[in-house]
């Protein structure tokens, strides 16, 4: 059993975006790992291994617009099955 179940990815749009500021909010007040956080002042790419998406996603969409959302459970992956 994977310690953080949820591999979630997404992508930013916005305006003055701070990669460094927004990785010290995610090791700050999320749990997981595998983070990866990079990109511009106008898009970010976020990949993040989570046992909470949902609060991944509340948290980038008071960043801008957020698209190309995906959420995959590793765990399920992990024993064959369509994640």
């Amino acid at each position: 059993m994977l310690e953080f179940k949820y591999d979630t990815q997404l992508l930013i749009e916005g305006t003055g975006l701070d990669e460094d500021e927004i990785n010290g909010y995610f090791r700050q007040n999320l749990e997981g790992d595998s983070l990866l956080a990079v990109g511009d002042d106008e898009v970010i790419k976020i990949h993040f291994h989570t046992n909470e998406p949902w609060k991944v996603l509340e948290y980038c969409a008071t960043l801008g617009e957020i698209y190309d959302v995906v959420v995959e459970d590793m765990d399920r992956q992990s024993r064959g099955l369509k994640g």
